[in-house]
């Protein structure tokens, strides 16, 4: 499996980071921001910035309600998301994904990750390093690993996500599918000249 590419370049690495969690996602079933909302609902002294729009966002308003602590953004402009993920002390992700390119983007802008610990967040973050990764799908776990990470969070520095992010480059995917098609391309043909057909 080659991992598709992530435009690092728009993503530079904030040193100073503010006191809130974020969340970048569309806003659909299966991403999982109710769990997020909820989780946060629980920890009102701690604030969660939402951003991204789709078919739950009034689902997600609403399981806001008038908490404070909860800000739901909508869609914002490149700018905004750039600085307010740099910014962020940790990005929170419930969803399953087959790989979640918004983690890496968080990763780039040196943001740590909480995140679900299935699919394509297990080859991004690494646990303990550049994130967490929780084992249930559930805002209980969610507060679990935001408590988790806030014990640990000074170990988990912008430069090690930044550079955790570098593995996910356009160079690299560059790199790593021209080799693999000039592989399979060798393998391919016969070794000897004569054979071809």
């Amino acid at each position: 499996v080659i991992p598709p590419p992530v435009n690092l370049e728009r993503f530079s690495v904030a040193q100073v980071k503010k006191d809130y969690y974020v969340v970048v996602s569309r806003l659909v079933p299966y991403k999982r921001i109710d769990l997020v909302v909820e989780a946060f609902r629980n920890m009102p002294d701690k604030k969660l910035i939402v951003i991204g729009g789709g078919t739950d966002l009034e689902l997600v308003r609403e399981k806001a309600g008038d908490a404070p602590n909860i800000s739901i953004k909508g869609h914002v402009s490149d700018a905004e998301l750039q600085s307010t993920l740099g910014g962020a002390k940790a990005f929170v992700y419930a969803g399953e994904e087959d790989f979640g390119i918004s983690l890496v983007e968080a990763q780039a802008a040196g943001t740590p990750v909480i995140a679900y610990g299935r699919g394509g967040a297990c080859d991004i973050v690494q646990s303990g390093v550049t994130g967490l990764l929780f084992d249930t799908q559930s805002a209980e776990s969610i507060v679990a690993a935001v408590q988790e990470f806030e014990e640990h969070e000074q170990d988990m520095t912008p430069e090690l996500c930044h550079q955790n992010a570098l593995r996910f480059s356009e160079e690299l995917f560059r790199s790593r599918f021209t080799s693999f098609v000039e592989q399979q391309w060798r393998d391919f043909m016969p070794s000897r000249p004569n054979d071809r057909v």
